[in-house]
């Protein structure tokens, strides 16, 4: 059965870039369970961030799981190279892959933890044939791009559902939001 067991994964978006390789430390000593990295490629979503190499940057800096968000369009072009750089996740969007099943099996695969990730506008379903696959589904309360947002509150029942379908498949599927 699933675990209701919150966990806390820092983005290292909030970070202070200038000392990242503290902060992700400094986190992890505070308890995070996992650090959390957005990579957005300026075209899934306009902004861009980070990418391997920052990952690989600060491998070394924590013993708790990276966990890669892709926000860009064909994640599965950087699996590999995530992968050369240590993390051990990474959560690609329904939205961004229109043969998600398979870049999921590319992720897992690689011996890393495969999640998926939905847009407040999408529909629950679009995970649904995949869900038995995924270590991770991300419900996403704002939209993607930007922090700062203010809380989308019909993403509640989605992510009640959510719960119901991991629930009903009896795996232990971590839900995020």
């Amino acid at each position: 059965m699933p675990s209701n067991r919150i966990k806390i994964a820092p983005s290292i978006l909030s970070a202070d870039f200038a000392r990242l390789g503290d902060q992700v430390a400094e986190a992890e000593l505070a308890g995070a369970d996992c650090i959390h990295i957005d990579v957005m490629d300026g075209q899934f979503v306009p902004p861009i961030t980070f990418g391997p190499i920052i990952a690989d940057s600060i491998r070394d800096r924590v013993s708790i799981p990276l966990e890669i968000h892709m926000m860009t369009l064909h994640p599965e072009n950087h699996i590999r190279q995530l992968v050369d750089a240590g993390v051990d996740r990474i959560i690609v969007h329904v939205e961004a892959c229109p043969h998600v099943h398979a870049v999921v099996q590319q992720i897992k695969s690689s011996k890393v933890e495969a999640g998926v990730a939905i847009n407040p506008g999408t529909s629950l379903s679009a995970a649904e044939e995949i869900l038995p696959d995924l270590d991770q589904l991300l419900i996403m309360t704002v939209n993607p791009g930007y922090g700062g947002q203010s809380f989308i509150p019909s993403s509640i029942p989605k992510i009640e559902r959510a719960r119901r379908m991991i629930e009903a498949i009896g795996r232990s599927i971590t839900l995020e939001v």
